[in-house]
């Protein structure tokens, strides 16, 4: 099969006419967010708000230009739209083509998630403050009780599962529909990072996004889990609202170091949680401290206790706190994380605790759910 390269797509899409300007949809400027990897290609084609239901029919020309091309297996098509300050947003019009043996699945029906109990979010308001690793150890942890744990990696522009689950490769897809999820450790993953290459930065707009999230749950036999961890991407933005608005978050757990500046913008992430109408779990205190190997000196790097003081002041629980230790760090660049590498360790039992803490809140709310009335029309 002969390899489909951005410029043979390109060329193709110059006969597709935009009928807004009149021009092809290269010379339009229109096309925005071009992927190819193995076949698969996706990209956006850019439309006024207002006409975002009439430009569907130029969607379709184009997805079906573009699967029909030799060497492409798949084809994702989407309208994004600049909004308008005053207007109210747009619905994404999406859709997809497979052909058979392609491990991308076209558009589904029902419910994203069926087989999955309870799904959490590790969410932080910043950057760079151990969410992914706190991610990895959680599930980690839940599933040490012998539980069923899916760990869906959500940050698109950013994915980090693949090297600290130690997994490389792509996903299989036994009928040409639906992605079979990679595994390691007993947990299964998906990531956008099995999709594409490690250095290949993903130049999406918003409903992009939003596609290639709802396809990574719709798409793929995640089978029965009793949880699913997700690991969502810093800050507060289409990610966190797509996972808020399309399936039923049993809660979120946020991430902070004790540091101030990390503190404020993890409060904005506990309070679009609270916004949205899903429960915080609590707050992690990560990097909390650092024990010098040397000497057995505590040194507090970012201070200490801020997390703890902001669940307070915040009211919620705080679920734990896990120090600076260079083996988290070092296990988790391996693929090897420290709750299934070193479950003895000190950073690895806190991981342990703050894990059945986070189980207790879940089977706390399936208790709820099940004393709730229900209401019965005869």
């Amino acid at each position: 099969m002969s390899e489909v390269t951005n410029d043979v797509i390109l060329e193709a899409l110059k006969g597709v006419n935009d009928p807004i300007s009149g021009k092809d949809v290269v010379s339009a400027g229109v096309i925005q967010g071009l992927q190819t990897l193995d076949g698969n290609v996706a990209f956006a084609i850019e439309v006024p708000a207002e006409k975002g239901a009439e430009m569907e029919p130029l969607r379709k020309q184009a997805e079906d230009t573009v699967f029909a091309l030799p060497g492409v297996v798949s084809a994702t098509v989407v309208l994004t739209a600049e909004r308008a300050p005053s207007a109210a947003p747009a619905a994404p019009q999406s859709g997809q083509q497979t052909k058979p043996g392609a491990p991308v699945s076209p558009q589904g029906q029902g419910d994203l998630l069926p087989g999955v109990k309870s799904i959490i979010a590790v969410a932080s308001g910043k950057g760079g403050v151990g969410k992914s690793t706190t991610a990895v150890n959680l599930a980690l942890g839940l599933a040490a009780g012998g539980r069923k744990v899916g760990l869906l990696d959500a940050d698109i522009y950013g994915p980090s599962m693949p090297r600290m689950m130690g997994i490389s490769g792509k996903p299989n897809s036994a009928d040409g529909k639906t992605l079979d999820p990679m595994e390691n450790y007993g947990i299964k993953v998906m990531s956008m990072g099995f999709m594409v290459d490690e250095e290949t930065p993903m130049i999406w707009r918003g409903p992009m996004v939003q596609s290639a999230l709802e396809q990574m749950m719709r798409d793929v036999n995640w089978g029965e889990l009793d949880v699913l961890v997700v690991d969502m991407p810093p800050g507060t933005g289409d990610a966190q609202l797509t996972m808020a608005q399309r399936v039923p978050l049993a809660g979120a757990v946020i991430v902070s170091t004790p540091q101030d500046i990390a503190l404020l913008d993890a409060r904005k992430g506990l309070n679009m949680f609270r916004k949205v109408d899903v429960p915080v779990f609590g707050i992690i205190e990560n990097m909390s401290y650092f024990l010098c190997p040397d000497n057995g000196k505590r040194y507090d790097i970012f201070g200490h206790g801020g997390a703890k003081k902001e669940a307070e002041r915040m009211g919620v629980d705080f679920l734990g706190e896990v120090p600076i230790e260079i083996e988290i760090r070092e296990r988790s660049d391996a693929g090897t994380p420290i709750t299934a590498a070193n479950p003895d360790s000190p950073a690895a039992k806190n991981y342990q605790a703050i894990a059945d803490a986070v189980w207790a809140k879940i089977e706390q709310g399936q208790a709820s759910d099940s004393l709730a009335p229900r209401i019965v029309i005869q």
